[in-house]
């Protein structure tokens, strides 16, 4: 029996399942990646739609904080989103091209500048 409080973790494809996914002559590996790249895309541009839907729906009620956690070899940002009232708090790891598409809206920006 599980203990209380643990839950299953939904099957992510990664690394590990292309090298366990049988390949069959067929298949182009080149349009394999292609094919992994966009599905990454997708999941970056739902993420930043999701953060950006969040900000905006918790309006002022929200505490928002964005800090630079690394900046070599490559920027990396930690998003906090916390909602006291409810005793939520998200923390979101992003890029600089991911932080940059979620400031495109000028609410968000806007939002973020405040807290600067």
């Amino acid at each position: 029996m599980k203990p209380a409080g643990s839950y299953k973790i939904r099957y992510q494809r990664g690394a590990h399942a292309r090298s366990v996914r049988p390949t069959t002559a067929s298949e182009d590996p080149i349009e394999t990646l292609l094919a992994e790249v966009a599905e990454s895309d997708h999941r970056v541009r739902r993420i930043v739609e999701s953060l950006r839907d969040e900000i905006l729906d918790a309006g002022e009620s929200a505490e928002l904080r964005v800090r630079r956690v690394f900046s070599s070899p490559r920027e990396i940002f930690r998003l906090e989103i916390e909602r006291p009232e409810f005793g939520y708090l998200r923390t979101t790891l992003l890029d600089r091209e991911a932080l940059e598409a979620l400031l495109e809206t000028d609410e968000v920006r806007h939002r973020v500048a405040a807290v600067a």
